[in-house]
């Protein structure tokens, strides 16, 4: 049968108190010995007990040189990240500078804006006009500047543009030539098309245009055909296209 859990409370009888502390503090030191020799770890044990006698056990030769590795292991990074008191007060100094700073700069610019101005001496109003004054000439300076530059741009922009609209006009000029269909093409078209073409007609000829030759010889007057009256009006029709047909050869 085995060994029931032991309750853990305070022992009220103080023999069987004693002789428990006794036998668990020689198991306790066991086991550190045997954990410094297994794993080759370096083990301090401090015990008082409750009438204030020491019990130690230490690997290493001396126990002191372990307890200082402790104490710089735990307490060392800490010290190394508090800063020292001189850190402190230059800290504290410089917050106290920054704040007169802002205070001063807020105050200025309530001055600028035309606030709290009561506190203010004469040479102090002076100075602030001085230096609104100028802060003007600044802005109306740069501003100037700004709208000269925007107009040298938009002239540039515009050079541009007349450069560009020339261009497409020149091109367009170009095209409508080469586009444009020569006078004997739209006539040759209008005729394919039906069209009348009004030719000029000379009128004819009258008989008087040729005389008879004297002596009545039939020989020498060959070509000369005398027509009548009701012969000089031939139709217009009867004519050729040009206009002109001479009477000898009707």
């Amino acid at each position: 049968m085995g060994r029931g859990r032991v309750e853990l409370k305070r022992i009220e009888n103080k023999i069987n108190r004693q002789v428990t502390f006794a036998k668990r503090r020689n198991g306790l030191l066991k086991k550190a010995y045997e954990l410094s020799v297994l794993c080759d770890a370096e083990v301090a044990l401090i015990i008082f007990s409750n009438r204030g006698k020491l019990y130690e056990f230490c690997s290493s030769p001396s126990i002191m040189k372990t307890l200082e590795r402790y104490h710089r292991c735990s307490f060392g990074a800490l010290e190394a990240n508090r800063p020292p008191i001189e850190t402190q007060q230059s800290t504290y100094h410089e917050y106290l500078r920054l704040k007169t700073a802002v205070e001063l700069l807020q105050r200025s610019q309530r001055n600028l804006l035309g606030e709290d101005l009561d506190p203010l001496s004469t040479k102090e109003l002076e100075q602030l006009e001085h230096q609104l004054e100028t802060s003007l000439k600044h802005v109306r300076s740069t501003k100037t500047q700004c709208m000269v530059d925007q107009l040298s741009d938009l002239q540039k922009r515009e050079q541009v543009l007349l450069e560009l609209n020339k261009g497409l006009r020149q091109k367009l000029d170009e095209s409508n030539i080469a586009h444009q269909v020569p006078p004997h093409r739209l006539a040759w078209e209008a005729a394919s098309a039906g069209q009348n073409i009004t030719y000029n007609r000379y009128p004819v000829q009258s008989q008087g245009f040729f005389q008879p030759l004297s002596g009545g010889n039939p020989i020498l007057q060959i070509g000369y055909n005398p027509m009548g009256s009701e012969e000089a009006h031939i139709p217009v029709h009867a004519q050729n296209v040009t206009g002109f047909i001479p009477g000898w050869m009707l």
